[in-house]
């Protein structure tokens, strides 16, 4: 593994020569990558078709597409994001200008998961570049054929002084993480989450932690139920339920469960068609491991919906169970996967004392009209981000910070937050020569006066 420790010291080297400073340089970076989307787009698509069989559709809105809106809208704003900011200072400053200058932290990692492999390979890259540093991306091993793409790709369009990808598995991570980061990026499990941070702990670099959960979705009595379960079905099965924001389980309200599960049979045929294990475009379980641990939640509780497999394509048709309690296996871990649990309530001052009981999820979806019970639910409850009466949105908004809570992660990006989680908010204050206040030296009963009235 010297050639990874080699990598690393080449890009520390470019880094201190101060080349990602300039505004110039960063601006040719993105452009280049947004190059390098065109280009190998057609690419793109097979690659994905033969990791998850995401349709074409599904690949430029929820990958590539995804990609250039955070590039555009970081080229439009990025001038502005790097200006120094001027605070204000209070009256014993007299002769003082204070302002926070954003400077890139140096070399960093960034290690994707094989559930968006372009997507979350890329996105945390432009904020990396956007801030001035030098990356290094780990794409996952997975997700083989576009991790080998990303690998070409990178490696055709840029310096791997500035930009590089290190492919391989448990044991490449491991070695990336025995070298010195300035800053390390994970998208990925609770559980490898806690090993990244107990590493990154030994260099004392600071970490951005993407991760997961049981995101609960809420549906109340007076929902718009047609709406509803058309938002949740799309939410929850899109690429077959592995998406980290995805609604983990629903908490409907009892009056109303009937009626909500023949809405989502009818939106997962409308979406799906009657019989989503021979549509072509439904994406597959991403191995037979993953398929394995999904097919056996099938017997937890009742099948209400779906509940057909297909091993030789490792395809799990969308799913919803019933009768189904806490303690159930499907309802201890987060489901990755379009199986999607129904349990109810009574109240709903119940579920959120429930919730409150619980790790903090990722995401957490409300459907109501009430908006003192939507106000309620948003501030009640603890969780990474979310919507009112709609799943997964929140994340298509560069203007919002898409980041977990707890046991869901630390820190935030997208849009001005990438720039921000890569950038280090360095404090600066400068001050005249022109005079100097004898105050601050103290001496005498009259400065000390002074100053008690003034900071008082």
């Amino acid at each position: 593994m010297g050639q990874i420790k080699e990598l690393v010291q080449s890009q520390r080297k470019f880094f201190l020569s101060e080349a990602t400073f300039d505004y110039d340089f960063r601006i040719k970076q993105l452009r280049a990558l947004r190059s390098m989307l065109e280009k190998y787009e057609k690419s793109i698509y097979q690659a994905l078709k033969q990791d998850l069989n995401k349709a074409q559709y599904d690949a430029f809105t929820t990958e590539i597409g995804f990609v250039y809106n955070e590039i555009k809208h970081t080229e439009k704003h990025l001038k502005e994001w790097m200006k120094d900011e001027p605070v204000d200072a209070p009256v014993t400053h007299k002769g003082t200008k204070s302002f926070i200058r954003k400077e890139p932290y140096g070399v960093t990692l960034i290690i994707a998961p094989w559930n968006y492999p372009l997507q979350l390979t890329l996105a945390p890259a432009i904020g990396a570049i956007a801030a001035g540093n030098t990356v290094i991306v780990k794409p996952s091993e997975f997700s083989p054929s576009t991790s080998s793409l990303v690998a070409k790709m990178i490696g055709e369009t840029f310096d791997p002084k500035f930009f590089a990808v290190v492919e391989g598995a448990q044991e490449t991570s491991e070695a990336l993480l025995n070298e010195r980061f300035d800053y390390i990026f994970f998208t990925g499990s609770t559980a490898v989450g806690k090993i990244i941070m107990r590493e990154a702990s030994k260099h004392l670099t600071p970490v951005t932690l993407e991760l997961g959960g049981k995101s609960p979705a809420i549906i109340d009595k007076d929902a718009n139920l047609s709406l509803s379960a058309k938002r949740i079905v799309w939410g929850k099965y899109t690429n077959a339920g592995q998406t980290c924001v995805a609604p983990d389980y629903v908490y409907v309200h009892h009056k109303i469960k009937d009626k909500l599960l023949k809405e989502i049979k009818k939106q997962i045929t409308s979406l799906y068609s009657k019989k989503p294990l021979e549509n072509n475009d439904f994406v597959r379980i991403i191995n037979e491991k993953h398929f394995n641990r999904l097919s056996g939640y099938l017997s937890n509780g009742k099948v209400a919906i779906g509940g057909n497999t297909d091993p030789e394509q490792l395809k799990i048709e969308p799913t919803v169970l019933e009768d189904v309690s806490w303690d159930d296996p499907v309802m201890q871990d987060e489901i990755f996967g379009p199986i999607l649990p129904v349990l109810t309530f009574e109240q709903l001052d119940d579920v959120i004392v429930d919730l409150k009981q619980r790790e903090k999820p990722l995401a957490l979806y409300y459907f109501g009209e009430k908006e003192k019970k939507q106000e309620k639910v948003m501030t009640s409850l603890s969780f990474g981000g979310g919507c009112i009466n709609d799943t997964l949105y929140h994340l298509a908004n560069p203007n919002l910070p898409f980041g977990g809570v707890g046991s869901s992660g630390m820190g935030g990006y997208h849009g001005k937050h990438s720039f921000n989680t890569f950038s280090h908010q360095k404090s600066i204050l400068k001050h005249t020569t022109k005079f100097d206040l004898p105050l601050r030296y103290g001496g005498g009963k009259l400065a000390l006066s002074v100053i008690k009235k003034i900071m008082k």
